[in-house]
């Protein structure tokens, strides 16, 4: 296990990392008896570091949803990361919104659904059942996703490990919302569909079905895995579900739409 010292020193790097968009080498090759515990004790630490300089948490995001990411990680489970309010960021209807690209390192976009509670959630125990009947809303969301640590080693070439991402937050870096709001019972939520087009060009199609079967399995996965930590998910957080595409990336003049039929779209460019 990480020692509290060496634990805040990796906070502080990714700190950083983030502030000079200069990335990190892996971790789990600097420290090869790093555990996934070790990754969300930094993942801690460096949100510490974030609530210190005025941040506010408004959620989480689950990520590794798919059996396909799980199996490429070396995992059997998803993983996942805070949100802050400095990733919100909220299109208006017609409009596209832009965002500056300056402020990330290596850009990828991810559709998913954000479920939006209005009664906390606390494991153990927590099922699928209780995240619905919790759940205010559901609403479309893009995650960008980030890259304080290398994906690929800069010298070997070998792609980072599960420890690395989680302690990277769980690679999070924003979410885009601002398209419709439906209650969780009306609407069938593992056929919700999108469309992710970048430039004009279909990039990414998708089921929310494709996360778990059901993308409210994970906020139920998630509530439980926060129990031993002492944490739960809060009335009013947003929980990020997970990816139902594969990340796309994305760069300085990229235009995104994600249209997801009758919830509407997301419509933004990076600048």
């Amino acid at each position: 296990m990480f020692s509290p010292e060496l634990t805040q020193e990796l906070a502080a790097e990714l700190q950083q990392a983030q502030d000079t968009r200069t990335q990190l080498r892996h971790f789990s090759q600097r420290f090869p008896g790093m555990t996934i515990e070790d990754g969300y004790r930094v993942s801690r630490a460096w949100v510490a570091l974030q609530l210190a300089q005025g941040r506010r948490v408004i959620g989480h995001k689950i990520g590794l949803t798919s059996r396909a990411m799980q199996q490429s990680s070396q995992i059997d489970e998803p993983d996942y990361g805070t949100l802050l309010d400095s990733m919100l960021f909220t299109c208006t209807p017609g409009q596209v919104l832009e965002i500056d690209a300056s402020r990330f390192i290596a850009i990828r976009v991810e559709v998913e659904l954000a479920f939006v509670l209005k009664a906390p959630l606390q494991g153990p125990n927590i099922t699928l059942d209780d995240v619905m009947a919790a759940t205010d809303y559901v609403t479309p969301a893009i995650e960008i996703i980030d890259a304080r640590i290398e994906q690929f080693d800069r010298e070997t070439k070998a792609m980072r490990r599960v420890f690395d991402t989680i302690s990277d937050n769980a690679a999070n870096a924003g979410i885009v919302v601002g398209a419709a709001r439906v209650k969780p019972h009306d609407i069938d939520l593992p056929w919700v569909g999108a469309v992710l087009r970048q430039n004009g060009v279909v990039e990414e199609t998708g089921l929310a079905a494709g996360v778990q079967g059901h993308p409210a399995i994970g906020i139920a996965w998630l509530a439980n895995k926060l129990a031993p930590w002492g944490e739960h998910l809060q009335a009013g957080q947003i929980v990020l579900a997970g990816s139902f595409t594969r990340p796309v990336p994305g760069k300085a003049g990229d235009l995104f739409e994600a249209d997801y039929g009758p919830l509407g779209q997301l419509k933004f460019r990076f600048v």
